[in-house]
């Protein structure tokens, strides 16, 4: 594990998957959209382990044989699907509520980078009642690029008034990791979301964490209050 940068201003997350468990909800979507198509729905755990790749690939897991051009026009339907539901099942997985109270506390920023549609992300996060406590919320369509390009995370840490040398980006997904690195943050991947079926230790990220309190302890933030 590489050392955590002196003075360090604010942590920026991913947030399907690192911050959010909202695979109930993005799998309850799809289960309506196969009832409305006529199709059995997949088993719930291979759609959990896609969904931190977006509503594509948790389509494919029901709808791969009809081919990719039918999935761009299942997609609307199923981001209205999913819109509906959105909230209804998903919370803040096991810490985060603690870590990002301690982090407040200690006077750092925090903010999220997602791939996310912006008109998804901005509702689940205002839903979730955090649109007035994060620093910065960039979205998957914020810019032209998303993760692994560095820029959105480039522009969270502007938004929040970071440098990125002082900042830490936290995810669960390799191209989380490769945006940090490439925008110059730690990096931290984290092994309590989604993962993609991948191994976090294999994506030469800084530190690789199992718990949200463990990145607590990594910035040596003091417990708060009840």
């Amino acid at each position: 594990m590489k050392s955590v940068p002196k003075n360090i201003q604010g942590v920026l997350f991913d947030l399907d998957g690192t911050l959010l468990d909202s695979a109930p909800d993005l799998y309850a979507a799809l289960v309506a959209q196969c009832v409305e198509e006529g199709v059995p729905p997949p088993p719930y755990a291979p759609v959990r382990e896609v969904v931190s790749r977006g509503a594509r690939a948790v389509l494919r897991c029901a709808f791969a044989e009809r081919g990719e051009p039918a999935l761009e026009l299942l997609m609307p339907r199923y981001l209205e699907l999913y819109q509906q539901v959105m909230a209804q099942q998903t919370s803040a997985f096991d810490g985060i509520d603690d870590l990002l109270a301690r982090i407040e506390a200690q006077g750092l920023r925090w903010g999220i980078v997602t791939n996310k549609a912006a008109f998804l992300t901005d509702e689940l996060v205002s839903r979730i009642g955090w649109a007035n406590r994060a620093s910065a919320v960039v979205s998957g369509d914020t810019l032209p690029v998303k993760k692994p390009d560095p820029a959105p995370v480039l522009l969270a840490c502007e938004r929040a008034g970071v440098e990125p040398a002082r900042c830490l980006f936290v995810g669960d997904d390799r191209r989380d990791i490769q945006a940090g690195a490439a925008a110059g943050l730690y990096t931290v991947a984290v092994s309590w979301g989604y993962l993609d079926g991948g191994d976090p230790h294999t994506w030469g990220a800084d530190a690789v964490l199992d718990h949200p309190a463990e990145l607590a302890d990594l910035l040596q933030l003091q417990p708060v209050a009840a």
